[in-house]
């Protein structure tokens, strides 16, 4: 705990935090926002022409969204880090971080694994038929980042560090 305290309190968490600066906590938090738009936005386009919705559309072109996937999860994986520097005794105390997390790392693996199984050789991908595992994959995507996001917005409201039972009255 000295060592989350220590990063807690280094000069760039405290500016982080308590700066007035627009280029502080705000420009972090919407970088954060902006990355969870693209991974969770791109995930959830791929995960649902998967799962058959608007089939009209060639599954092909679904393929230049990995990038932007990607792109998203490197964009939140920074800004998240320097989100926990800024309150890292109370957040890495808290067991929802810890779910929301694993609940990140199955939606990235499984769109991981949507990825090779239906873009193989993205871009030039030819149309197919899906397995039925690709689908059973982006149902399970789907919902480990509507857990992943839930879990992420229950850690400010409902466990401070202390008593679990206490936080929720």
């Amino acid at each position: 705990m000295e060592f989350l305290a220590w990063v807690e309190q280094s000069g760039f968490s405290v500016w982080l935090r308590e700066s007035p600066s627009v280029w502080a906590y705000p420009t972090i938090l919407f970088l954060h926002t902006l990355g969870l738009a693209l991974l969770v936005g791109a995930s959830m386009v791929i995960d649902l022409r998967v799962l058959g919705f608007s089939r009209s559309l060639p599954l092909e072109p679904f393929g230049r969204f990995v990038p932007v996937l990607w792109l998203g999860f490197w964009m939140n994986a920074v800004s998240g880090v320097l989100l926990v520097m800024i309150d890292a005794t109370k957040l890495l105390a808290n067991p929802l971080f810890y779910i929301k997390l694993g609940f990140i790392g199955l939606a990235v693996l499984c769109g991981r694994l949507i990825a090779n199984r239906v873009f193989p050789h993205w871009p030039a991908a030819p149309e197919r038929d899906l397995q039925t595992s690709s689908r059973v994959l982006a149902g399970a995507s789907l919902f480990f980042w509507i857990a992943a996001i839930t879990a992420g917005r229950l850690t400010a409201y409902l466990f401070t560090g202390g008593d679990l039972s206490a936080s929720v009255r």
